[in-house]
């Protein structure tokens, strides 16, 4: 059996795509986010306000890392956080004003993005690749235990 390598690929990916969203950030001078917070944004842009363990389990960071990260993003004005009424274990995170504001530099720097990760994909081949990355999402989340 061929040995495969679609893990390895999929790490390369991810390090190199974030250093390029990275890059993009800094050369359209937004400093207000880094590429780790903006999945968190994204996540509040479509989401509303959301639990840290709701966060945590739709972008797939540890629930330790998104602790830290808000309390970062917190101090940074980005995230506000609010009382669970029915659960008092957890508190709703939430944007601010002021990070709503920064939705749309987000959405030029996702398109710019997603130009560099489909160039030369038909409408046909991305949607089928998005398939596939959707299917072993699935059988990783199965077994993530």
């Amino acid at each position: 059996m061929k040995e495969r390598q679609g893990g390895f690929l999929i790490s390369k990916i991810k390090a190199i795509g974030g250093r390029r969203f990275d890059r993009i950030l800094q050369q359209k001078n937004i400093d207000a986010f880094n590429g780790a917070q903006g999945k968190i944004l994204y996540l509040l842009w479509n989401n509303g306000k959301m639990t840290a363990t709701d966060i945590s389990r739709k972008s797939g960071l540890a629930k330790t890392t998104i602790t830290a990260m808000l309390a970062r993003m917190h101090e940074q004005g980005l995230v506000n956080f609010a009382e669970n009424s029915s659960d008092k274990r957890s508190v709703f995170v939430s944007l601010t004003p002021e990070a709503l504001k920064m939705k749309e530099q987000y959405d030029d720097v996702t398109r710019e993005m997603e130009n560099i990760y489909y160039k030369g994909f038909t409408d046909a081949e991305a949607e089928q690749f998005e398939s596939f990355l959707k299917r072993i999402l699935s059988n990783l989340e199965e077994n993530d235990e």
